[in-house]
């Protein structure tokens, strides 16, 4: 039963338009009949944790069994950032469970589960009218998000959205174990405790979860939940790296032992493997391939060919690629992508500014008391790629018209949703199996690989697994986006900006990936969709932390022909790289030290004060003087002070013979209440190392339409001899929790490029770093 007819059933056979189901979801034609079908839709949604034998589910967020374990729902892909363990102790401490018997299932996509926040953040992507849909707790938003169980792991929302809903379940299955418990003993509720999976009373007496859990979920669910008065937090311990946490991380002695399952690990009865080809970055289109080349090859099942890829199924994968090697495929379209177009159209459209700009955010007169900047620079961005550790990987199975998905997704309803579409089935009939990611970097929202591997399982009529090669995950996962920046200020009497500008080239690479996303359009489709399309999203962090009167932040959408999209660190990586760098350049102007420089700017950033303040004092900061090799950054997510993430790092880096070496990154950090510290640390420390690797690597240029290089080792990744050392210094904060595993990402460019500027006196003002030579 497809959205529409579910819809008019919901409304009493109410007439529909003819609009699409997107324009259905984001209220395009919100009127008369098709307003009431709207408010009549379900405010409530099934949930996607089923409880086994012996087990009862609360909320449809937590099963409890007889045994006393409980088992919690994860709604959100684990790639490495410790989601699971993070939501499994949020609903421990509500609960009053024993660490020891919590678990953590993933959950298929359920309307259950919406990611709200971001579905608020992303109005612009899926909503005709995003003014309507601008917070979590608007109307227009929470009717999307159910109705398409919009549950996308992405951008650092997974605590904004789902700490609230899981400490409701669990505080609803509190107060349920202990109204059963209070009546056996007979004593009032409130005379009895809950701790290390037990209901306690003074008297003595003392019952385990399991011995409750038969009668308590005959009971009603109490309405508020009771909270706790305070919410899973650990307090901030500096230097304890390796200390024991009450919390160590579920899925660590299953990743220990090889037993955890991720995309590639699936294996069913008579399965297949595949392998695929894609064309080039504009030849997009399969145009001939030798098929005779593989006649009769041993342990070769099929080929099975689309308009846009050729893909080969054998007993192996390794049989499968060589398949492919001897078919030779070649590819058809307008014309291969070519480095020099790619940076002409960029600069294209950045000499065109004032025509194609749109301003995005103003503040004062700016345009006026800029009209003579007093400095004015120009910043450069390269297309860079995600290469996560596990490349794209999937497996499916299509029996009797139902369709099994065995696939980590980052946007698992979507990625369900266009693989029915793709073999002509209802979504209803596809069952999404969710693994972990080995990685992802944002690489896996995109969906294309589900598309892939049901269209072959339909061809070949049996499970298969399709895994994309390195090279071909390097071409096929649209890269990052190039982005140029114009930084232009006015300073006063001391040297201070009075007036700023950030006039940002980029396409706009987030309406096109809610295009791929959303639309399932075609990266072409995608693209042209966007084109010309001021994106605010693409530029996010562009308004400076600081205390500046008069800002304006205008986006340039530029057209290229290259397919773009989100990665981790998201605009901020790029936006923070040209406001901390032209930052540093004032304060070489002003001739000062550009700590204090900072510092007199944040008068009404107190967090971020402090967070820059200890990071100086930690990092041992000597002035930034010529030839320390001392470089300072910072970085706010999120324009709401209160809510947002803040981070300050003082890098330590060199030259030498084999280029730039950086031996010290020391970061002080406040992300509000902190729920898992040894967590919290793990992502900053990997954050700054991703953002080390997109500093000195990680972008690729273009030759006949393919990314160059094409493995890893070519990328100038960082080993871990290349690793610095890495000081994390936490701030004790009660404000609300912010996700930290961005922050080290957008912070380390700018700090490691301010650094090398101390050391060797060059300013480097393209990312990556050092990548036209010294």
């Amino acid at each position: 039963m497809d959205f529409r007819k579910k819809l008019t059933e919901a409304a009493g056979r109410v007439k529909l338009p003819d609009v699409s189901r997107r324009q259905l979801l984001v209220g395009a034609a919100a009127g008369g009949g098709l307003l009431l079908a709207w408010t009549l839709w379900p405010r409530s949604y099934p949930t996607s944790l089923v409880p086994g034998d012996g087990e009862a589910e609360f909320g449809g967020w937590l099963t409890i069994g007889r045994d006393s374990v409980v088992t919690v729902a994860i709604p959100q892909l684990e790639m490495g950032q410790g989601i699971t363990t993070l939501l499994a102790q949020i609903a421990a401490v509500e609960l009053g469970a024993d660490w020891r018997q919590v678990g953590a299932e993933p959950v298929s996509p359920s309307g259950h589960f919406p990611n709200l926040p971001l579905a608020a953040q992303w109005a612009p992507l899926w909503a005709n009218f995003p003014s309507l849909a601008g917070e979590p707790d608007d109307w227009l938003v929470e009717r999307f998000a159910g109705a398409t169980a919009f549950g996308a792991t992405v951008g650092g929302t997974s605590l904004a959205a789902y700490e609230a809903p899981l400490r409701a379940a669990a505080a609803s299955a509190r107060d349920m174990l202990v109204r059963v418990a209070a009546d056996r003993w007979d004593v009032a509720a409130e005379e009895c405790e809950v701790s290390g999976g037990f209901v306690r009373h003074s008297t003595g007496g003392q019952l385990r979860f399991g011995e409750l859990v038969d009668d308590a979920r005959e009971l009603d669910p109490p309405d508020p939940a009771p909270l706790l008065p305070v919410a899973a937090f650990e307090d901030p311990v500096f230097g304890e790296a390796d200390a024991p946490t009450a919390f160590p991380r579920i899925d660590l002695p299953s990743k220990v032992d090889g037993s955890h399952l991720f995309a590639g690990d699936i294996r069913l009865p008579g399965m297949v493997f595949a392998s695929i080809r894609h064309g080039p970055v504009g030849l997009p289109e399969l145009f001939r391939f030798d098929e005779g080349a593989v006649a009769g090859m041993r342990g070769l099942v099929g080929v099975v060919k689309s308009k846009r890829w050729l893909a080969a199924v054998a007993e192996s994968w390794w049989i499968a690629d060589q398949a492919l090697a001897r078919m030779r495929a070649h590819f058809t379209g307008p014309g291969a992508l070519e480095q020099a177009v790619l940076d002409t159209e960029i600069e294209r459209a950045h000499e065109q500014r004032a025509d194609l700009g749109e301003r995005i955010f103003e503040l004062g007169n700016p345009d006026a008391a800029l009209g003579k900047p007093s400095l004015q620079r120009r910043y450069d961005v390269a297309p860079a790629v995600h290469v996560p550790l596990e490349t794209a990987s999937a497996t499916a199975r299509l029996v009797d018209g139902r369709l099994e998905l065995w696939m980590a997704s980052q946007a698992p309803a979507a990625a369900r949703e266009a693989a029915a579409k793709a073999i002509g089935i209802s979504p209803e009939d596809v069952v999404l199996y969710p693994v972990a990611a080995g990685g992802s970097f944002d690489a896996r929202i995109e969906k294309q690989h589900a598309i892939e591997v049901a269209q072959i399982a339909a061809e070949i009529g049996r499970p298969v697994q399709l895994t994309w090669s390195r090279v071909q995950d390097i071409q096929a996962v649209p890269p990052r986006a190039p982005a140029a920046a114009d930084m232009a200020a006015s300073l006063g009497g001391e040297g201070q900006p009075l007036a700023w500008r950030a006039r940002i080239t980029t396409p706009p690479f987030m309406r096109e990936m809610g295009h791929r996303l959303f639309d399932n359009l075609t990266p072409e489709a995608a693209r042209e969709e966007s084109r010309g399309k001021a994106d605010a999203l693409a530029v996010a962090g562009a308004i400076p932390p600081y205390g500046i009167g008069e800002v304006a932040v205008d986006h340039v959408p530029a057209s290229i022909r290259l397919p773009v999209t989100r990665m981790r660190g998201g605009a901020e990586a790029l936006t923070a790289f040209f406001t901390e760098t032209f930052i540093d350049e004032l304060a070489v102007e002003a001739r000062r030290d550009p700590f204090l420089y900072r510092m007199a700017l944040l008068g009404g950033a107190p967090r971020m004060a402090e967070c820059l303040r200890r990071a100086s004092r930690l990092g041992e900061w000597d002035g930034g003087r010529s030839g320390s090799g001392q470089g300072i950054a910072m970085v706010r997510m999120g324009q709401d002070a209160a809510t947002a993430g803040h981070i300050a790092c003082v890098a330590q880096a060199g030259m030498g013979p084999g280029g730039a070496r950086v031996t010290q990154l020391t970061a002080a950090v406040d992300i509000g209440r902190i729920v898992n510290l040894d967590i919290a640390r793990q992502q900053i420390e990997g954050g700054l190392v991703y953002g080390l690797s997109l500093a000195l690597g990680s972008s690729v240029k273009y030759e006949s339409g393919h990314p160059v290089p094409r493995n890893l080792r070519a990328l100038e990744l960082p080993r871990l001899a290349d690793c610095p050392e890495i000081v994390v210094d936490f701030i004790a904060s009660d404000a609300e929790p912010f996700d930290p595993g961005e922050l080290g990402v957008a912070v380390a460019a700018p700090a490691i490029g301010n650094a090398l500027f101390a050391a060797a006196g060059l300013r480097l003002r393209r990312l990556p770093l050092l990548s036209e030579g010294l």
